[in-house]
């Protein structure tokens, strides 16, 4: 069994030249060597490619993929699960940051545990970079009935290891919530998810996020249990009710 697979790094971009040189820079200095960065840039129109083609050029992990038009975060990310070669799938959006042992730390334990989906404690930074003194944490083990009640993993920290499902998994190509809504689909299969107990990532909190309308992104999650997962009425707002409860937890109280 090979000791260091390859991971490829989903990142969509749009319009993020203020952030993606850190975000870049937070893989490259990774102390796991063995990974791709695909960046697929979503019609951008600041310097976002010329940033990406600016690092392409000194290392030639990092990727560039350029959609012909604007196609919102879930194609960009399913253009770069398409275009992956590695067997761990890991998401990082261009907007957030790993610590420099992010990747050892979740190979080694994605290896050791044969699970198919892992991921991590994470903090909260704020615009500027600047830490909140939030932590994000999950609980140990998720199947997919617990995962029904709250999005528990954080996009930018989870990685799935295509050969323990058998395939690569795409996301359900919706406006919002795609990330969960592919949690959901890996879980929905039997497998489980194993969550690391170490902050290994920044999760940028900004006004012009993609998550940050917190009211759209509460009704995507109903729309995800009714629309994708074909839950019906009475249980579904069982479950929404217990995911406003984790969702006011998660975001109002530390």
């Amino acid at each position: 069994m090979d000791s260091e697979p390859l991971v490829s790094i989903i990142t969509p971009v749009y319009n993020r030249s203020a952030t993606l040189n850190a975000n870049i820079e937070s893989v490259m200095s990774q102390t796991y060597s063995n990974w791709e960065m695909i960046l697929v840039d979503d019609c951008s129109i600041d310097d976002s490619v010329k940033i990406i083609e600016g690092f392409s050029k000194l290392d030639e992990r990092i990727k560039l993929i350029q959609l012909t038009e604007n196609s919102g975060a879930a194609v960009a990310r399913n253009k770069a699960i398409e275009m992956a070669a590695g067997r761990f799938i890991a998401f990082l959006d261009s907007d957030d940051l790993w610590k420099s042992n992010k990747l050892k730390t979740q190979v080694e334990f994605a290896l050791k545990s044969k699970v198919a989906l892992t991921h991590t404690t994470y903090e909260w930074m704020d615009g500027d970079g600047k830490s909140m003194g939030k932590i994000i944490r999950a609980p140990k083990q998720l199947d997919y009935k617990a995962m029904l009640k709250s999005n528990y993993i954080g996009c930018l920290t989870a990685m799935y290891d295509t050969e323990i499902i058998g395939e690569k998994v795409y996301m359900p190509e919706v406006e919002k919530r795609q990330d969960y809504a592919l949690w959901l689909r890996i879980l929905r299969a039997g497998h489980s998810a194993l969550f690391i107990d170490e902050s290994l990532a920044y999760y940028r909190v900004g006004h012009d996020s993609l998550s940050s309308n917190k009211m759209e992104t509460i009704l995507y999650y109903y729309k995800i249990l009714r629309e994708i997962e074909g839950i019906g009425r009475l249980k579904s707002a069982y479950y929404f009710t217990i995911y406003l409860f984790n969702a006011f937890r998660k975001f109002y109280l530390k």
